[in-house]
């Protein structure tokens, strides 16, 4: 029996892991369309603000590598994850601007910013390194992980937050979960967060109040883009260490899914976020197993409306009950 238990709590100290390394792009990501989506705009363009800081950053620390050649490696790599996020607010702002400004309706603004980023991603991708897919022939540097010590007395608690080889997990592994309690303060104990959401529920109502609705909803997706910006960054110097066209493979579209089938909240937004990176590692190592290819592609879709449609039912279920 000890036996037992001490194989599946090893089991599940690799895998949780794995799964949070899957869910980390895609929980920055759903936290910003969350706060974009609280303050009544739907941020469409997750997509390509991550597809945008993901090549803006891997890109940012080879030109710094070049430009700053005394510079350590390490920092070489923060000036490129600046790059991205930065690249990515600047985004994020252009689609305030055209909506908040001149009226463009939100969701064709941010498909058009989803095609804006692939297609600007690519031409760019080939102008400056000469490939079209990938910048695997740059040499760039990456963002470190945090090793916390002292825990080998507990084999599972040091596998659980060192990783498998000890090595520690990437520093916005760490950044992502601790958005969490940070973005719960700011909604219910800010008069920051009190505005945003009340600029999303009863706009009218908190322009006569004197909130600021306009200012508040560009604070929103820029900070929606900011978070997506380092979800990008994540994959690109993190998850991976070069940036590859199409890399984001709709993550951001997953990262709205979940702010919808976490039923506009914190917590369920974070759950939705989870179970999307579970169904990323049960397909990877259901490939392992030598499963075919095209039902593994399927298996994130197929959870994405899954969990859509259960939303959905439990929306109407609570609607029916409360009528």
């Amino acid at each position: 029996m000890t036996h037992d238990y001490w194989a599946w709590s090893m089991a599940a100290a690799t895998l949780l892991p794995a799964v949070l390394r899957a869910a980390t792009p895609i929980l920055l990501a759903a936290l910003g369309g969350l706060i974009s989506d609280l303050a009544g705009c739907i941020n469409v363009g997750l997509e390509g603000l991550m597809l945008v800081a993901a090549f803006f950053a891997v890109v940012g620390s080879a030109l710094a590598a070049y430009w700053l050649p005394g510079l350590p490696p390490v920092w070489h790599a923060w000036l490129g994850a600046l790059a991205g996020v930065l690249a990515a607010m600047l985004l994020a702002l252009l689609l305030a601007v055209f909506h908040l400004e001149w009226g463009a309706d939100l969701i064709v603004a941010g498909i058009a910013l989803n095609v804006l980023a692939a297609g600007l991603t690519v031409f760019l991708l080939s102008t400056l390194v000469g490939d079209k897919g990938s910048t695997a022939s740059l040499d760039t540097p990456v963002l470190p992980a945090l090793h916390l010590p002292g825990l080998q007395s507990w084999p599972q608690l040091d596998l659980l937050l060192n990783g498998e080889h000890g090595r520690g997990h990437h520093l916005l592994l760490w950044t992502a979960l601790l958005a969490i309690p940070l973005l719960r303060l700011l909604l219910r104990h800010t008069s920051t967060g009190v505005w945003l959401c009340a600029s999303g529920e009863h706009p009218q109502a908190a322009a006569e109040a004197g909130i600021p609705v306009k200012r508040m909803r560009y604070l929103a997706l820029l900070v929606s883009g900011m978070l997506a910006g380092l979800g990008g960054v994540y994959l690109s110097m993190g998850y991976l260490s070069l940036f590859q066209s199409d890399m984001t493979a709709g993550r951001g579209f997953l990262a709205l899914a979940a702010v919808f089938v976490g039923a506009r909240g914190l917590t369920g937004t974070v759950l939705a976020s989870l179970l999307f990176g579970a169904s990323a590692v049960l397909s990877t190592r259901l490939g392992a197993a030598g499963i075919a290819p095209q039902l593994l592609y399927m298996l994130p879709p197929v959870v994405t409306l899954l969990a859509l449609v259960a939303a959905g039912a439990r929306k109407q279920g609570r609607a029916h009950r409360s009528s």
